[in-house]
Formats: C-alpha cells, structure tokens, sequence
C-alpha cells in the first residue's frame, strides 16, 4: 500500500504524522485512504510518541470590541461569547468557526471538552433567554466541520462538572436543575455513537463540582446539596470505569471548604488548584504550595493544563484585560504569554487538545 504514489508506505506516514491540525481537513479530502489513515488510533499514538502533536487551548471567551475609529477596546457588561483557539508552542490565536444557528453567541456557562480529535460543547443557558439548555454540539478538527449531537438526557442541568477520558467518552455529573435542586445523577457520552448511558448516582448532591481524570478514574470534586446552597463542600468521589461503581466518598479531599473550580490534573499525574494567592499541589493526601500565582492573575478565571505545564488565564480585577501565564511543573517557573488586545476578555470554560 502507498499513502503517497513512488513512496514506501513508511515514509508516506512519516509526512502525514507531520501534518499541523489545521490543515486536517484539507489533507483528509484528497483521498479516502489518508481520510482513513488519519482516523486511526494508531495513527495518533505514533504522532504522539514522536513528539509530534501540540498543545491546542480552546476557550469560551468574550468577544473584544474595538471602539470606532481611537485605537481602543470596549469591554461590554453583555459580552457575547465565542470560540477561541490558542496554540502555546507558537503564539497563534485565533477563532474558531461558530457553531450552526446560534447567532447570538455561545450559551452562558456551557462547557468545553476535548474528546480524541472533537471539541464537545454542553449545555449552557441561552444569551437572550437565560433558559437552560441541554443541548450538546461537536466540532471535529478532521473534517474542520459542526455537528448537533443527541442532547444531554433527563432534566435540563445547569452548572454540572464534565471530564473525558481523551479517547472517545465525556462523562458528566452533578449541577442542578431547573428548581434549583442540586443532583447526585451522572451519565456518560460515547462521542463516536452519538449515544449518552446513565451512570450510577453519585453519594452525594453536587452542584457546581468540578470534574477530571486523575489515577485512572473520573474523579467528581467538591461542590455543594440543595440545603448549602453556594456553601462548598470538603469532599469529593471518583467513579471506576472498569468497573462501573463510585468508590468509597473521601471526606477529607480538601482541609476547608474550598470551591473547586481551578482544580486541574497536571499531566504529571498530580492535582493542582488555586488558593489563596498560590498554585498548590496534591500528594499523599495533602495540599502544599508549589508556587505564587503572578500579581496579573489575582483573580484566575481559567485553568488547563499538558504534559507537566499548566495555563492560567485570569486579570486583576473587574473590567480588566485578561492575562495568561504558563507555569512550568518541573522549575515552578512562570512565563507570560502575549495576549492580543482582542483576546483578552473573559474566559467561561475551556480545554486543552494536544494534536
């Protein structure tokens, strides 16, 4: 077989693994047999394991207005949110096309995951009518194209926690519904069937928990019942794929209430959040400060994280431009990355794909 006519079939590889992400859809359209190749797990382990893919952030940020005709940027107190597209490594910004018949921008509050190759956008409230929604859109880096998944099942949960398994499975649990109820449910999404499966109930209700993959499991982290009501919690529990049950609740996750809302994995195969003015990270049962968070990110407002670095976008304060900072993992030494004007609004949610 010959991925490129006149070339061994290895060599042919060695181009298409070097292929940038951007440029996917475009490759994939010349022929049926570089489609298939590129879908490949295989194809994207061997890209990986040479050294080859790069970290991609996608975020859910405010939209920058320029003012008319004095240079400047307005922030507005209504900003309409859109995709942005931000490549660590080189600097690149940009936007990612929006999604089909939502033209008044992305819904409040949804959320972003990153699922092999497809960016995954959940639930989220309406921008004109505030109504919750459970709607559920992917966007697939191969085709370079939007599609309406099947929507999230059962009640229309706002605020819930999301995490993926980076292969092909988002699993969602937590948030509260429409009464304000906090919910202890959780399902999962197979992004390639296109097809949701309930999970069992968590211990606990948890609203504004939130969710990743840390030692294999989905973890579910803080978050607060009906009765707190805004009062975070201490606990968390993780949920064993293999085999489908919640272990034991760990009741000592956090020393104090904490709100959950920066806690990332790594890449290293640690815990990290912050607090308190600090990054600090998790180990034999314990949160310790690793390193200062920079004057510019007093207040955090979004954390992702790869390969033993960690990105935080965040500003001084109200109405102020949004910086965004690199911490290495291994030196805990900062880097400031430049920000264009135009993308620096505020950031809702996001995610980090590494193609």
């Amino acid at each position: 077989m010959e991925l490129i006519p006149s070339l061994p079939y290895d060599i042919g590889l060695e181009c298409l693994i070097r292929v940038p992400y951007n440029n996917f859809s475009s490759v994939t359209s010349v022929c049926r047999d570089w489609k298939l190749q590129i879908e490949l797990p295989e194809f994207w382990r061997r890209r990986r394991t040479t050294g080859l893919t790069r970290p991609v952030v996608l975020m859910v940020q405010a939209r920058i207005e320029p003012k008319m005709k004095l240079g400047l940027f307005k922030y507005s107190a209504f900003p309409v949110y859109r995709l942005t597209v931000y490549e660590p490594e080189s600097g690149y910004w940009a936007e990612l096309p929006p999604v089909p018949g939502i033209s008044d921008g992305l819904p409040m509050f949804c959320q972003l995951i990153g699922v092999g190759l497809n960016l995954v956008v959940m639930g989220g409230w309406d921008p004109t009518t505030w109504e919750p929604s459970n709607s559920v859109y992917v966007y697939s880096f191969v085709s370079a194209t939007w599609r309406r998944a099947a929507e999230m099942p059962g009640c229309r949960r706002s605020f819930f926690g999301c995490a993926s398994d980076s292969d092909r499975t988002v699993y969602v649990a937590g948030g509260h519904d429409e009464e304000k109820n906090a919910l202890k449910s959780a399902m999962a999404y197979d992004v390639a069937r296109d097809e949701w499966v309930p999970m069992p109930d968590m211990a606990n209700e948890r609203d504004e928990c939130k969710c990743t993959f840390y030692s294999g499991k989905f973890h579910v982290i803080g978050g607060y019942d009906t009765c707190m009501q805004g009062q975070f919690g201490k606990t968390a529990e993780s949920f064993d794929v293999s085999t489908w049950r919640w272990d034991p609740i760990d009741d000592r996750f956090f020393e104090s209430a904490t709100c959950p809302r920066t806690c990332v994995e790594g890449g290293d195969g640690r815990l990290y959040m912050c607090r308190d003015g600090d990054v600090l990270a998790f180990g034999k049962s314990t949160w310790h400060v690793v390193a200062a968070l920079p004057v510019e990110l007093r207040h955090v407002a979004f954390v992702t994280a790869w390969r033993g670095k960690i990105l935080l976008t965040g500003s001084m304060g109200f109405n102020e431009p949004y910086n965004t900072y690199i911490l290495d993992l291994q030196s805990y030494k900062w880097t400031k990355m430049d920000t264009p004007v135009n993308f620096s609004g505020h950031v809702q949610s996001g995610c980090c794909l590494e193609m």
